[in-house]
């Protein structure tokens, strides 16, 4: 049986199944006690998992067509990112945002909350407005966004059914340029955090949360964004990768080096593994409103981390109305930490942060590592009951439910 991309979790599933046709999916969702759907294998636990049949839909027929008159596209769900992109930039066509990531699935993304970095920009997922689904009798249903509970079907965790395509809102195709600087002073970056983070149409801070200075400072502008300019920094003058010691060939262009959005905004290009590739990950959402707190807690913890990080990153998200959202309700900012892959001592220093985030309202990554579980959640995400009874009405069997969702959902 495979493992994850990161080979943190080996899948358990009795059987793994590729389908090359969508009457197969609903066949095998029909005839079998337990499924879930599996993406790219960039999430890095178990989520999702199953002890019954894993599937995956890349060998589907995939197609991506475009609605000129609403400005919309649709895509099979099983589709990377970095294809999706591809073909909608080639018609003229882009999305507002992307993950880090063009390496993976179009419903991975969205089923997690996945998102890249800008003031203005929300998730992937946000850009939903519709979707196809294989219930757990088979049937495909499609799911508008006029519907009552559409907000809870979008970022689902794989728990409602099997996503075949997604309908998502698009824009006219764009250019972005990026710059990178160095060892910006912690105490400028804090003073004018909104200064900095506003100096791009996409913007991430990378640090190893300790020293004076932060690392390195992303900024992706657009021709309609604020130009890069960032007072008390060094501007860049040869590319850099975020983490020290990786090659510089694996990220995408800098210097101010114009091209489409969708060779900028992620920060890895699609032929090259992307960050280090020896990792786990982790990502706290946290309201903006409370951000300074968040920084100086983070900050105070680096000692007793920092021997397991290879690099952190700071970006933020605009709010949405995704009930499990990590930005539901409230613009966020993202506190990223890209560990060394050592999954003992990682989950050994997790419950450090936790103890300082989760009361500041912080909201895990659903895809990343963290110990929460549904008791210490329950204040974060609002919604949460009302998608326990989505679910039950969806699912009431809990054929797609699987151990992560039972340990950290209770169900």
């Amino acid at each position: 049986m495979r493992t994850n991309w990161a080979r943190s979790h080996a899948y358990r599933a009795a059987r793994l199944a590729r389908p090359l046709a969508l009457l197969e999916v609903q066949e095998l969702v029909a005839a079998n006690e337990r499924v879930r759907a599996l993406g790219s294998g960039h999430s890095f636990t178990d989520l999702a998992d199953t002890d019954g049949v894993l599937v995956v839909l890349d060998a589907l027929p995939g197609h991506v067509s475009v609605d000129t008159a609403r400005a919309t596209a649709t895509v099979s769900s099983g589709l990377l990112l970095g294809d999706v992109a591809e073909a909608l930039h080639s018609r003229g066509w882009a999305l507002p945002t992307l993950p880090s990531l063009p390496h993976i699935t179009v419903a991975g993304a969205i089923a997690t909350g996945s998102h890249g970095s800008g003031d203005r920009t929300g998730s992937l997922a946000s850009l939903v407005c519709g979707l196809e689904v294989i219930g757990p009798d088979g049937e495909l249903c499609s799911i508008r966004a006029e519907e009552p509970d559409f907000d809870g079907w979008v970022v689902s965790l794989g728990l409602l059914g099997i996503v075949t395509s997604v309908t998502l809102k698009v824009v006219p195709t764009y250019n972005v340029r990026q710059f990178v600087y160095t060892s910006l002073p912690w105490q400028v970056f804090l003073n004018d955090f909104d200064e900095v983070m506003a100096s791009g149409y996409s913007v991430s801070v990378f640090t190893t949360w300790t020293g004076d200075a932060v690392n390195q400072v992303w900024i992706k502008t657009t021709a309609t964004s604020e130009s890069a300019s960032l007072r008390s920094a060094v501007a860049a003058h040869v590319p850099m990768h975020m983490i020290p010691g990786q090659s510089s060939d694996a990220v995408t262009a800098q210097l101010g080096i114009e091209g489409p959005w969708h060779d900028r905004l992620p920060h890895f290009r699609r032929a090259f593994t992307p960050s280090s590739g020896e990792e786990l990950q982790t990502e706290y959402l946290v309201p903006r409103r409370l951000a300074a707190d968040a920084l100086a807690h983070v900050r105070r913890l680096a000692p007793r981390f920092a021997p397991l990080l290879q690099i952190g990153e700071i970006r933020t998200v605009a709010g949405d109305r995704l009930w499990l959202s990590g930005a539901y309700n409230e613009d966020v900012v993202a506190l990223h930490f890209t560990w060394k892959r050592a999954w003992q001592q990682v989950h050994d220093a997790l419950p450090l942060l936790e103890e300082a985030l989760l009361p500041l309202g912080a909201r895990p990554h659903w895809g990343k590592c963290f110990v929460a579980t549904r008791d210490k959640l329950e204040a974060q995400y609002p919604r949460l009951a009302d998608f326990a009874a989505l679910r039950r009405r969806s699912d009431p069997d809990g054929k797609f439910a699987n151990a992560f969702t039972h340990r950290v959902l209770g169900y």
